[in-house]
């Protein structure tokens, strides 16, 4: 029944991503119909104008929409499960910021190794990642301990990342890109190559350990019991994933709520196992982000709106609503 009802889900968020896709190729400054699509498509002549603006700019837009979706999707889903907390997400744990500030960094002092971004932004991941959990294991409580390391250790990489900004006037503009988060500094989709390997690599080293993963909900002892190590199941979900969010913050920036959104609702469409929402996570991440992208290209046209503006405005109420219903759940 649960398999079910996740395939369901499956091709309903299938279709969404297809017709997202097709009106996502056809509006924007230069708009074209179903038949200019297809002859873009196929390089006819007389259609080059169209086919470089879909090759150059809205097919690598829509991938990389795509990889950000489910890298932070992901990235989020096995947060919350290694947790056992439903608010935790890469940006609020303070893994987006230590990537993004790694990033700043490598653009302020090397930015002759731009090309290793990605690298550079997993070993902030990590590391943050890492200092999060030392310091909230050592808290009286450390699941809410964890949450509020992450917090306070956002606000040190912010801070940060506004330093760095104002020492090297230069990365300005990349500062502004990387607090917003968006889509529109995609350059190509031969850019997008390693991050690519890195968010797919997650996502299926994440569903091979999802039978795992969910063993740890039942609590340690229990997951010891069947032969699992629950310290180094979570160290590799950690790493995991920081590598998802990393990839997506070497070219999206600190894109946020992502991944606490769409795990959220994930489990309460596709059941609450890893093995069954992680999928359901992977694609729904896709949908909201290039549906997201499409509406901020429309919605002021013919400027854009990034699409991380959108999912803080999306994102912050969702996160109350969430944190609200936390707090009756414990009253009662």
């Amino acid at each position: 029944m649960e398999n079910t009802r996740r395939n369901r889900i499956l091709l309903l968020l299938s279709v969404l991503f297809v017709l997202t896709a097709v009106f996502g190729f056809v509006l924007g400054s230069a708009q074209m119909d179903i038949s200019t699509l297809f002859a873009a498509l196929l390089q006819k002549e007389g259609y080059e104008t169209q086919s470089l603006i879909l090759y150059s700019l809205r097919l690598p837009r829509l991938f990389a929409g795509t990889l950000a979706g489910i890298g932070l999707s992901v990235s989020g889903a096995l947060l919350q499960s290694i947790t056992g907390n439903e608010l935790a997400s890469p940006n609020i744990l303070g893994i987006n910021a230590g990537a993004g500030f790694c990033m700043i960094a490598l653009l302020s002092f090397f930015p002759q190794a731009v090309h290793l971004s990605p690298v550079v932004c997993f070993v902030g991941a990590f590391a943050t990642a890492l200092l999060i959990l030392a310091v909230g294991n050592r808290l009286p409580r450390p699941k809410t301990g964890i949450l509020l390391a992450g917090v306070a250790v956002t606000a040190v990489f912010n801070a940060g990342i506004s330093l760095v900004s104002l020492l090297d006037t230069d990365v300005l503009a990349a500062y502004r890109f990387f607090s917003v988060g968006g889509l529109d500094g995609t350059n190509g989709i031969s850019s997008l190559f390693l991050p690519a390997i890195m968010i797919f690599g997650s996502l299926i080293a994440s569903l091979v350990l999802a039978s795992r993963a969910d063993a740890l909900s039942l609590g340690d002892l229990h997951a010891a019991s069947l032969g699992i190590r629950p310290a180094r199941l979570r160290a590799v979900c950690l790493a995991l994933a920081a590598a998802s969010a990393a990839a997506v913050v070497s070219f999206a920036g600190l894109l946020g709520f992502v991944g606490l959104i769409v795990p959220h609702l994930a489990r309460k469409t596709a059941g609450q196992p890893l093995r069954l929402h992680l999928p359901v996570c992977a694609l729904g991440g896709a949908v909201l982000v290039c549906l997201s992208d499409l509406i901020g290209r429309l919605v002021i046209a013919p400027a854009e709106l990034p699409v991380g503006i959108l999912m803080a405005l999306a994102g912050a109420p969702f996160y109350f609503v969430v944190l609200f219903r936390r707090s009756r759940d414990a009253v009662l």
